[in-house]
């Protein structure tokens, strides 16, 4: 495929995208119908949907449509990109500008729209950020990085990028914590890998890992991620000799790929229900890295940060409160509750923490915080503890 064509394929997921379709199953859907397209065309065709749904309002604004030719024509005015090069219907190219979409377009507004933030968070996102909120969002406008979190139970730092090295992945230590690297150069092999498929490394954003290198951990300890999703925390906390590890999700179908990742790993873990969590209660710290509005990791699934509202943010509220009720009543006297999101709004976080102190029996011992600013997601961690002695 031309370039030009990858443009026009882009602009027509886009469209089924801004349709209602979800982008994976869009971008599933046009690779089954073009049988002809090749490994790079692919690649290619989703860097410029997920390119566009980052920066969908600011590419917009350049592009003077919040259509699937708009967004595209946006990317290349923003790229610098010779757009009547491109769009020239010939063969598979976008058609030829119209004389409005010539004179159309313009630079995105300065706050929401540059920022690239939806019009009703803005205000939450620059009370939560202050005078780093429209940065932040511009930050989050290009790719995240890719992170690897080195297996320190089956290898070291030094080792691993070594070993990824010889497969051509060019790695380097990320300064969030011992375990992480920044993938510099063949990140799109990593999956393919024997580093990888010996379980050497796995793909997690490098607060993630900070995350589990921030808990008060301790030999003997039992520990409980209670909100494990894919397990890349559970797979972390499993690595930190000397402690038992046992995972839970209101939802077990998230966790089906666990068992197979920790036996790459060579970790262990136990799954549990939520009786099972119960009876097996009380641990010595529960992690709850709590569902929420994503709004940390929006460089890896920005249609998130479109498809969220206001009623649905309320509701995630509700649910991260009702959840670090649920994960308290499962820690031991004097033990620690960990509560972490990957945001980085004040309401799912300090708020949410404040709110649950509020109801006496736990005090904070130390908050850590990370933002797309600092070369990583963003996440959020409170450390709280029991000081009741009622379980």
């Amino acid at each position: 495929m031309t370039p030009a064509a990858r443009l026009q394929s882009a602009i027509e997921v886009l469209d089924e995208i801004l349709a209602g379709k979800p982008a994976e199953q869009a971008l599933t859907g046009w690779a089954r119908r073009s049988r002809f397209a090749g490994s790079k065309d692919r690649a290619a065709l989703r860097d410029h949907v997920f390119d566009a749904l980052r920066a969908r309002r600011s590419f917009a604004a350049r592009g003077g449509a919040e259509t699937g030719r708009g967004l595209i024509l946006g990317l290349c005015r923003a790229q610098g990109l010779a757009v009547a090069d491109l769009f020239t219907g010939i063969g598979h190219a976008p058609a030829p500008l119209t004389p409005e979409e010539q004179a159309g377009g313009r630079d995105p507004a300065p706050g929401a729209e540059a920022a690239d933030i939806p019009d009703w968070l803005w205000p939450r996102f620059e009370a939560s950020l202050g005078a780093r909120a429209e940065a932040a969002g511009q930050v989050m406008q290009s790719r995240a990085p890719v992170h690897l979190r080195v297996n320190t139970a089956r290898t070291d730092r030094a080792s691993a990028i070594a070993a990824l090295a010889g497969e051509g992945i060019v790695a380097q230590p990320h300064p969030a914590c011992d375990t992480a690297l920044e993938v510099t150069e063949g990140a799109r092999g990593i999956a393919r890998s024997a580093a990888y498929l010996d379980g050497l490394v796995e793909l997690q954003d490098a607060a993630s890992q900070a995350i589990v290198a921030a808990l008060p951990l301790a030999p003997g300890m039992r520990v409980l991620d209670y909100c494990a999703g894919g397990g890349g925390k559970t797979l972390a906390l499993a690595a930190v000799p000397g402690i038992e590890v046992f995972a839970h999700d209101a939802a077990p179908q998230r966790m089906r790929d666990l068992p197979a990742r920790a036996a790459r790993a060579g970790a262990q873990v136990r799954l549990l229900d939520t009786a099972e969590a119960a009876r097996m209660a009380p641990f010595d710290l529960v992690l709850a890295d709590a569902p929420c509005s994503g709004s940390g990791s929006w460089r890896r699934a920005p249609a998130g940060k479109w498809e969220l509202s206001e009623e649905k943010f309320a509701a995630l509220l509700a649910v991260q409160r009702e959840i670090l009720h649920c994960a308290a009543a499962l820690t031991a006297p004097g033990g620690v509750l960990a509560y972490a999101t990957c945001s980085m709004l004040s309401e799912e976080n300090d708020g949410a923490v404040q709110a649950f102190l509020d109801t006496g029996g736990w005090k904070l011992d130390d908050c850590h915080r990370w933002d797309v600013l600092s070369g990583t997601d963003g996440f959020f961690l409170a450390l709280l503890t029991r000081t009741h002695s009622e379980f």
